[in-house]
């Protein structure tokens, strides 16, 4: 899956906004990043590199790997293939955005 697909699906999920309230970026490296800002209306996703209150650093494989279930984030954190700076109170509140 691509970025530009990662990008529209997040939005899809998240629609004007949400329960999340809070700002997140997902870091995939070369590959780009995800920027989800919950704290305004409507909902901001895009690829901006702009300050968030958690980053989660993680290849895109991965990503998409924990998106789909086919791997346990806290697996992946353990494992050292999903890396967070910041909030570490956010990272634990993805699983409302990710489904």
């Amino acid at each position: 899956m691509s970025l530009e697909a990662i990008t529209e699906q997040m939005k899809a999920r998240l629609g004007a906004g949400g329960n999340f309230k809070k700002s997140v970026k997902f870091d995939f490296g070369g590959d780009g990043l995800v920027r989800i800002d919950d704290k305004v209306s409507p909902v901001i996703v895009d690829n901006e590199d702009a300050p968030v209150d958690c980053t989660v650093k993680v290849s895109m494989s991965d990503f998409m790997d924990i998106a789909s279930g086919k791997q346990n984030a806290q697996m992946a954190f353990m494992m050292g293939k999903l890396k967070i700076d910041g909030d570490m109170s956010v990272a634990l509140q993805l699983g409302s955005i990710l489904g």
